[in-house]
């Protein structure tokens, strides 16, 4: 029993239990939602300065503005690569929570304020990372969203936005591409731990959704180990050093455990190190090759948020000067877990030099351990101000390492004092100044925007970044990006603000499904730069439009298409370039609150000028549905619908309107049930509507919201206790027949 429930936690920090006596090997995981963070030898616990050298990618929040699934896929592959040749079997990530709030400490390491993108792109992520035999830890499951007391929070979520926004993001995974492992979260949702939640971990995850791999807690997530493993928890991590293991092995010899319980864990950890144990291989990697991928990858992240008078591309670097410490020292990825030792790194005043030497350069202000550091902020200001006057200045701004990190959240969305006044200083004087913006999440644009001439946000570009942002800036890549998340003109357009990170150990969900974009138009706010924005160095035009719906019946099932729309997209520029349709939804006849539009499908498609393409984008039954609480399942009803063709959110190119037919939403039928519901069952209502055709149309009017249980109590000449008892019972025959 002792050596069973050893399998159930780590070894150490990094390792699973091995057993000797049975030939069980250690399966090594590690950090790498984009890089390996594998810990060197003789490095402390964490590693977080001493990891093995790996390739770094753009963080989640980069990637998920090239909304380009094939482009994850192949990050993903380069990603299993260099795992198993540092014999790691399984990464942990991507991280998927979503984007509740733009002052999440962590919102550089997750995708979307959207959960059909992080959810279409974490999948191709992971099924790159699989198809090469690693596997993947999708995390945090779930409503990790924010950091703040995340070890103890508790997430208080009703049951629809749960299901819509932040459980279906994992369920579009698994669904795509069967992850290897999901990590749970530390918190706690609606008041049970995510670690020894059954509901969360058995009724949803295992017996709706039909999981079938392994659940892993994050590191030091785990708080009652017998209630996790009887909840559906297998693997704690790290290793408790035994003390977790003897409390499950005394549970189950006291039968507080049922000892299947166990046996199902220490299955489910076997079957993952069978799987997916590596040894080191012969063959050499090409870091060259994916040094080329993380460039690839920087290029197509930036977004292009603003470009007037077609400021970019840049003709020339005669004219040009850099201004700006991160141009020198780069801010290209987050901090903590994440944190990788890259195998090289690119700087942007350096690869723009390559293109023309002797481009002048100025830090600005500084950073802390930069060359920069040792002037005074004053001296700093006027030297930039001097090599401005009369060029095109390229600003690095951006937002420094410790001002977002895990382990806390921001307080604010502006950028550092310094950075804005540079930005002022130099625009007395300059002929044109562009914006380049590092950070790992939404920056507040609204106070400065209209002093520049173009910005881009090219987030947190890994270690290819610098030479990437050379290309575009020159036009030798085009930039491609659309925002995964909204750019707010501030931070209280955000419905989520009034209630985040919480108080006293809780924090209320108030705004529902009305998270991000979907918040932001349901209030009429209009953000700095729309959810889906992006602009490029070329055009494109959206024609002819057409929905084509299914009837939902009773046998449609939730993966079934329903609704397909088409369209043609033409690039009408002089330059090949990415255009990125997008499909919003929009419910008008519907019984229950729905936003304004929803994101239900997008395309990612690169044209040559005068190139064109018809489109097809296909709805499922279940991406049209919504999460009904009465009968806790999803439900399409029928009414008119608006199909939306957009370049972001906000820019919708094309529109129209169509009809959706399907069954009717029938609620079971009680006494605590109105009138109007009863209505609307027509075999129920042939029997109550006598009763009550006494009442003229203005008193029917008033009953229609009446519980009928009321009836005999406030009409008892009408309707009787006796006579409802009676109607109940043949109203539950007739459905027990239906």
């Amino acid at each position: 029993l002792e050596e069973k429930c050893s399998l159930l936690s780590g070894s150490d920090f990094w390792h699973t239990q091995p057993v000797e006596r049975l030939g069980i090997p250690a399966l090594m995981v590690s950090d790498g939602p984009h890089g390996l963070r594998r810990q060197a030898e003789n490095a402390d616990e964490m590693g977080l300065e001493e990891s093995v050298p790996a390739t770094c990618f753009p963080t989640a929040a980069a990637l998920a503005s090239t909304w380009d699934v094939t482009l994850l896929t192949e990050i993903g592959r380069a990603l299993a690569e260099e795992a198993t040749a540092q014999g790691v079997g399984v990464i942990l990530g991507p991280g998927v929570n979503l984007k509740l709030s733009p002052l999440c400490g962590r919102n550089f390491e997750y995708f979307s304020e959207d959960p059909l993108l992080a959810g279409e792109l974490a999948a191709a992520l992971v099924a790159g990372i699989q198809s090469e035999g690693v596997g993947a830890s999708v995390k945090h499951f779930a409503a990790n969203n924010q950091e703040t007391d995340r070890m103890r929070i508790n997430a208080r979520i009703d049951e629809r936005a749960l299901r819509e926004m932040y459980l279906s993001v994992f369920e579009r995974i698994i669904e795509r591409a069967c992850p290897a492992t999901l990590m749970c979260s530390y918190n706690q949702i609606n008041g049970t731990y995510s670690s020894e939640n059954h509901w969360l971990l058995t009724e949803v995850l295992r017996k709706e959704w039909g999981f079938d791999g392994l659940v892993m807690t994050d590191w030091g997530a785990v708080h009652d180990r017998v209630a996790g493993v009887a909840a559906g928890l297998d693997l704690e991590m790290p290793s408790s050093r035994g003390w977790n293991d003897r409390l499950v092995a005394e549970a189950v010899r006291s039968d507080l455990l049922d000892e299947a319980d166990l046996d199902r864990a220490i299955t489910r950890v076997l079957r993952l190190v069978a799987r997916y144990h590596r040894q080191t291989p012969e063959h050499p990697l090409d870091l060259g090759a994916h040094h080329e991928l993380a460039r690839k990858a920087a290029s197509r992240s930036a977004v292009l948020l603003k470009n007037e008078g077609t400021a970019l591309p840049l003709s020339g670097l005669g004219d040009v000067v850099v201004i700006g410490e991160m141009a020198r020292t780069p801010r290209y990825q987050g901090a903590g877990s994440s944190q990788v030792n890259p195998t090289r790194l690119d700087n942007a005043l350096d690869a723009l030099r390559r293109k023309h030497p002797g481009l002048p350069f100025e830090p600005g202000y500084p950073l802390p351990g930069s060359p920069a550091a040792t002037f005074p902020n004053g001296e700093l200001l006027r030297r930039a101000q001097e090599a401005a006057a009369g060029r095109t200045v390229l600003l690095f701004l951006g937002l420094p390492a410790a001002d977002e990190s895990e382990g806390y959240d921001r307080q604010h969305l502006s950028l550092p004092a310094d950075h804005v006044d540079l930005l002022h200083t130099v625009r007395r004087v300059a002929s044109k100044v562009i914006v380049l913006l590092s950070n790992g999440a939404a920056v507040e644009t609204a106070s400065w925007h209209t002093d520049v001439d173009a910005i881009m946000e090219l987030w947190l570009p890994g270690q290819a970044g610098g030479e990437a942002v050379a290309r575009l800036v020159t036009g030798e890549d085009s930039p491609s990006g659309r925002l995964a998340e909204t750019i707010p003109e501030k931070l209280e357009q955000h419905p989520a603000q009034l209630n985040f990170p919480g108080e006293a150990g809780e924090v209320r969900y108030g705004e529902g499904i009305f998270v991000g974009y979907r918040g932001l138009q349901k209030l009429g706010n209009r953000p700095s730069y729309p959810f889906g924005h992006g602009l490029t160095y070329t055009t494109f035009e959206f024609t002819d439009l057409q929905a084509e719906v299914a009837e939902v019946t009773l046998d449609t099932g939730l993966d079934e298409v329903v609704l397909t729309a088409s369209f043609t997209v033409v690039n009408t520029g002089s330059r090949r370039g990415v255009a990125v349709p997008q499909l919003y939804l929009g419910y008008l006849d519907s019984s229950v609150d729905r936003p304004p539009r929803e994101l239900r499908g997008f395309q990612h498609l690169e044209l040559e000028p005068g190139e064109s393409v018809h489109v097809e984008i296909r709805v499922t039954r279940r991406d049209l549905s919504f999460w009904d609480v009465r009968t806790h399942s999803w439900c399409v009803e029928t009414g008119r619908i608006r199909v939306e063709i957009g370049a972001s959110a906000e820019d919708i190119k094309l529109r129209l309107e169509t009809t959706l037919l399907a069954p009717p939403r029938l609620l079971p039928l009680t006494e605590w049930s109105t009138v109007t519901e009863w209505r609307q069952h027509p075999g129920a209502w042939e029997k109550l509507e006598p009763f009550l055709a006494a009442f003229g149309e203005e008193t029917e009017f008033f009953l229609l919201d009446l519980p009928v249980c009321k009836l005999p109590l406030m009409f008892e000449d009408t309707l009787t206790f006796d006579q409802l008892t009676e109607l109940l019972a043949e109203i539950r025959t007739i459905s027990s027949v239906s």
